[in-house]
This record gives structure tokens, sequence and C-alpha cells, in this order.
């Protein structure tokens, strides 16, 4: 969807005052339709420069597109959006022509000669977050939206974007300001008792706002799992049908499948979709001592895949007593394992979630399919998914990080309460405060941060 140039160092990334600008906001290529945006205080002369006139407000106007010379560049629909109620907040203009790549070229070409210049990547929405239209957290749920590999990440990004994430964040930082002020309250007016907070009320009330911000980190990162996926490596000793699993979730031929022990010495990736999640499936290979070189290495990869995934798939014959290698594998991945019992088509047990001494199972057949839903449901459960993702919101990693920071200085406000010193609660919930901040861009004034998030975007958006 357009160039993803980033940002050159030294370029303001405020609107500068008196420029307007203008870009393609349709993907290149060929299509029925092509969107040139034109945003600042000099749209409504490109208007006139194109149009031969003003349209009239947040209507769709037949009009030609002209040249410098009165000739016809295109004919199509001219939108006018003036400020402040515009997707930027200032005078825009769109201008709906034909899709072709020389058309919208020409249009372009003849909008920045009416005194506009080039976009920069992601400048239409930064300029929306600079005027109030968005907060940060929404500004970033227009690129994930748009980015969206799924059904259910496009409706995540879309809550993000109507200001479901921001809405929660603000009001948990609303409530740590108020506290904050009455811890403060007490530092100032020491003297007077009624001022002060009950000694209870006090931890009762940080208790309930750690319990609001553990609820609010989950869904967060339910949500950054479903925007960014897990990755999910699949180990075990060879010959139990790991690359057979990867082909069977796949659902092509990813893998070379044979009954040669070793065959798989790298790291294959496969990007998959499993209920919605997206996946990256990491297939090792096979934990065994080995003599030679090449299948030495594939297994010290095997194991740093083991230790560096979201989640591992221990894959086991069903039936067989575990051995020293997978027992292994299963202590190094606690948390985060589910034991994969294949070959059940061979053993005849049931489908779906079973009992393994090494930890959560599930039984399926790589070879047939059986067991490979309740693996899926598996995987998503794992992924944060629980019924669905009804309600669900995009995240991202910097949303975790400021998360967390706010967690740990809530954390230490109640500490710091219990050793009975006040004045160091009132600064940990001001930095916890000041985190959950960072999330909407309260506060937030540095261009590093801000260049690092809009430099991802497309030009015209």
């Amino acid at each position: 969807m357009g160039d993803h140039a980033p940002h050159r160092a030294g370029e303001p990334l405020s609107p500068p005052a008196g420029e307007t600008i203008a870009a393609v906001a349709t993907p290149p290529g060929r299509g029925g339709i092509g969107v040139v945006r034109v945003s600042g205080p000099a749209a409504g002369a490109v208007a006139r420069g194109v149009l031969g006139r003003l349209p009239p407000p947040r209507t769709a106007w037949l009009a030609a597109f002209r040249d410098a010379d009165g000739a016809v560049i295109d004919r199509g629909l001219a939108l006018w959006f003036p400020a402040p109620r515009s997707y930027t907040g200032e005078d825009v203009l769109e201008l709906h022509g034909h899709g072709g790549p020389v058309v919208l070229d020409l249009l372009l070409a003849r909008c920045l000669a009416l005194g506009a210049r080039p976009a920069r990547p992601g400048e239409f929405t930064l300029r929306a977050f600079l005027n109030g239209k968005l907060d940060l957290a929404q500004a970033e749920a227009v690129a994930d939206l748009i980015d969206a590999a799924s059904a259910e990440a496009a409706r995540g990004a879309l809550r993000s974007l109507e200001g479901a994430f921001s809405a929660e964040v603000r009001a948990l930082a609303e409530a740590l300001a108020a506290l904050r002020a009455e811890v403060e309250a007490g530092l100032d007016f020491a003297d007077e008792p009624l001022e002060l907070a009950a000694e209870a009320e006090t931890a009762r009330r940080l208790a309930e706002l750690e319990a609001r911000w553990r609820r609010l980190r989950a869904r967060a990162a339910e949500g950054a799992a479903l925007r960014e996926g897990l990755v999910v490596a699949i180990v075990g000793r060879p010959n139990v049908g790991k690359s057979s699993l990867l082909n069977a979730l796949a659902g092509r031929e990813t893998a070379i499948v044979t009954p040669i022990a070793g065959t798989t010495r790298d790291v294959l990736r496969e990007q998959i979709l499993v209920e919605g999640v997206p996946l990256t499936v990491l297939d090792t290979a096979g934990l065994r001592a080995a003599d030679d070189p090449v299948e030495r290495e594939g297994v010290r990869r095997a194991r740093a895949a083991l230790e560096g995934a979201d989640h591992v798939l221990l894959v086991v014959e069903d039936g067989a007593a575990p051995a020293a290698a997978e027992a292994e594998a299963a202590e190094a991945a606690a948390g985060r394992l589910t034991v994969v019992c294949n070959k059940i088509d061979r053993t005849g047990r049931a489908p779906g979630p079973a009992e393994h001494p090494l930890g959560p199972a599930v039984a399926v057949s790589a070879r047939t399919g059986a067991g490979l839903e309740a693996l899926a449901r598996r995987l998503a459960a794992v992924a944060g998914r629980g019924s669905g993702t009804e309600g669900v919101f995009l995240a991202r990693r910097r949303h975790l990080e400021a998360l967390d920071r706010a967690g740990a200085a809530l954390a230490a406000a109640a500490h710091r309460h219990r050793e009975g010193l006040a004045d160091l609660v009132a600064e940990e919930l001001a930095q916890a405060q000041r985190a959950l901040g960072e999330i909407t861009g309260e506060g937030v004034d540095t261009e590093a941060l801000l260049g690092r998030i809009f430099a991802r975007f497309c030009i015209g958006k």
C-alpha cells in the first residue's frame, strides 16, 4: 500500500506553518479509481486551480480536472473538507479519478505546481495526531487496519481506531491521577488528619488499580498476538512427524518428508493463519546426539529455536514412553509447551485434548488430519483468544512495554505504601501515569518516537 520510505533525519515532524502536502492515496498500479489527497492551507487554491472553483463542502461533486492550460486531465469526483472538520483537521481536498498511474501522476504534478509539496509517509495521519483529531494509539491503528492480515485483526484495529484501547488506558490513568492527588494532598496537609486517606483505603485502591492494570495488560497482550502473531517452534526426536505436522498446519507440502532420520537439517519457517491468529511456525531438526557436523549444527539451531519461541509444540509418538531428549525439551519449554501426540492413526486413540506426562497435550494424526482442529484451538487459546475476538483491540509491542513500566511502577507504589513512604508512593504513581501517557501520546513530544511510528505508514495516509 504505497512506499514505506523512512523519515529522513532532520526533517520536521510537525507540519510547518503554511505548508500544504499532496500524495496519491491509493496503491500503485492500475485500478478503477485513483485518489489524490491534498491537505493544508493552500488546498483551496489547489481546488480552484484544478476545478475552477471550490466544491461544496462534504459533497461528492462531479468535475473536470484541468491542467495549467485548461486542458482536461481527467474527470471524476471532488470532495472538499474545510478545516477543522476533516481527517487532518486542516483544509482537505480529495480528487477521485481513474486509477491509471499516468493520469494520477499528471494530477499530482498539477497539485504540486499549485503550491503543495509531496507528502512523506504517514504525514496525513501525523497531522491528524498533531491537530488533535486522533491520539497516538488511534493513529497507529490506522496503519494496523491497512496491514491487517485477518478479519479478526481488522476488527481489532477498527476498535482501536474508534478509541476502545485509548479509553481504557485513559480511565486507568485518571484513576491513578485521582489517587496520586489524594496522596500528595496528604503530604501537603500532614498536620490535618481529616485530609488524610485511611491507610487501609489507600491499600485497597492500590490493589484495585493493580487488578485493573492486569486486566488491561492481558487484553493488550491478546491484541498484540492478534496483530503480530506468535513464533511457534515444532521440536522433537527424528521421525516423529514434525515436518508432516508443519505441512498439515500449512495445508501444503512445505517441508520434505521421508522415512530417513535427520532429513531436516535447518530451521524451516512458514507463515500461517490459525483461527485468525498469524503464526510463524518453525520446523526444526530432530533432537538427538549426532556425529555429522551438519546435523549437529541443525540440532543446535533447533535448541535455539526452542529457547526463543513464544510457544513450543513438542511432537512425540503416541503411546511411546518419553525419551530423555523429550523430557529435556519439555523442561526447557515449561509454561509455553503443548505436547503433540502424533500418529494416533496407528494407536487408535481419539483425537483432541489428551493427557501426557510431559505436559498439556493434543492427540493428532498429521497424516490423516485428525485432531488438527483441536490443536488449532489450543494455539489460538495460547495466543490469548478466548471464546472469540469480541471486544478485542489491537495493541503493539511498544504499548505492552509501556504497560509493563506502568505495572512495575504500580507494584513499587504498593511496596512503598507498605513501608510508609507516602512521598515515594506519589512518585511511583506519577511514573505509572507517564508510562500510560506514552500509549496515547499525551505528553509525548519526542521526534524520535513519532518518526519511528509514522515512517512505516503508506504515503498518502
